[in-house]
């Protein structure tokens, strides 16, 4: 008997939205019982050699919302981004609803609050967020409920968002021929995220997973959506035959090979803000970049 409240008879209908800039996907997840709707790890967009903010991608969610006369109730994160941008709070201005993380955003906060040498006026207690989520906390969107699942391994703040019969796993797990994410930025671990991995592959095999991001493997066209059943028989880092033992090897070694994300420096900046832009002493937007801090 699992301890969260999965009910496998609510079929959310689920509109993705790719961002190839960053191989993000964002999600429009509406209740099939009401006008209500959540949205999942949207992309503000970035041109950061320019130093310029837009918002094509953000305004496709938006004009879809509008369009379809749905009510927008939450807009989800499902962890820190370290690849792009929110626009969290821009979508919230035009559309309502609040903006969740999880709880352990604050851990996050502290330690790259301290890496960019933040003030006291950086608020390090997760307040720039409407709700934070424990592992098990429940939510609405109409008269759907979610689910909140504690997953960290990739940052320390990873959750996994559940509603109904759809499951929205952030980076705590790529499509199966992609494997898993790196799990060596400041709180990750590879063991940890090897447990949450087999966490999110307790739930039923028919469960469907979507993912926050996608790279098209071996040439293959970019795609976003499995079920457990198909990671579990399928997964090239955590399938049959891979023990934990294997997949921190293999995690530790692999991601000493990579680079950081393009976007990191500005990502960490605004997404452990909820999406706001820090400012200077005078109130304009201004990134900071912090030399071998990283």
């Amino acid at each position: 008997m699992s301890q969260y409240p999965i009910n496998m008879d609510v079929k959310p209908e689920v509109e993705a939205f790719f961002d190839p800039a960053t191989n993000t996907i964002s999600y429009v997840v509406k209740d099939p019982a009401s006008d209500a709707c959540a949205v999942i790890d949207s992309v503000m967009d970035i041109d950061y050699a320019a130093g310029r903010i837009t918002y094509d991608h953000a305004d496709k969610m938006i004009d879809h919302i509008r369009k379809h006369e749905l009510k927008l109730e939450w807009i989800i994160e499902t962890h820190v981004h370290a690849d792009h941008l929110s626009a969290a709070p821009y979508i919230q201005a035009a559309l309502g609803g609040k903006i969740g993380i999880g709880a352990k955003i604050m851990v996050v906060q502290d330690t790259f609050g301290k890496i960019f040498n933040e003030g006291t006026e950086f608020q390090r207690d997760g307040s720039q967020f409407d709700a934070l989520f424990e592992d098990g906390d429940t939510y609405t969107i109409g008269k759907m409920q979610a689910f909140a699942m504690y997953t960290p391994g990739h940052t320390p703040a990873c959750m996994v968002h559940v509603m109904g019969d759809a499951a929205f796993v952030g980076d705590t797990l790529f499509m199966p021929d992609g494997g898993s994410a790196r799990a060596d930025f400041p709180g990750g671990d590879a063991a940890t995220l090897y447990d949450s991995i087999h966490k999110v592959l307790s739930l039923p095999d028919d469960m469907r997973l979507f993912m926050c991001h996608d790279y098209g493997p071996n040439g293959r066209d970019i795609q976003w959506e499995t079920t457990v059943g198909d990671e579990k028989a399928h997964n090239i880092h955590v399938g049959p035959g891979k023990t934990k033992a294997d997949f921190v090897k293999f995690r530790t070694e692999r991601d000493a090979t990579l680079a950081m994300p393009r976007l990191i420096i500005p990502s960490l900046q605004v997404n452990m803000r909820a999406g706001e832009m820090p400012t200077d002493k005078d109130g304009r937007p201004m990134l900071k970049v912090p030399v071998n801090g990283l």
